[in-house]
């Protein structure tokens, strides 16, 4: 790390935290979901807008936002 704070080191793990509990969220909905035999899939919409705010967040993460970034 060039920032020599561990600033980017922090950032990395707050998002691989965020992943985690993501990808256990998202698999707890569709079990939800597949076995409430419900016909439409209603677990894409949780999916695609919480996925949205990740991708904002490993953007973030990188270094997208004007940041020091670059994990």
């Amino acid at each position: 790390m060039s920032d020599g704070g561990g600033g980017g080191r922090r950032r990395l793990r707050g998002f691989l935290a965020h992943l985690a509990v993501y990808a256990v969220v998202m698999g707890v909905l569709v079990i939800v979901n597949l076995a409430t035999a419900s016909k439409s899939p209603w677990f894409v919409w949780p999916m695609v807008g919480w996925g949205g705010i990740l991708a904002i967040h490993v953007a973030y993460v990188m270094g997208g936002f004007g940041g020091k970034g670059g994990a």
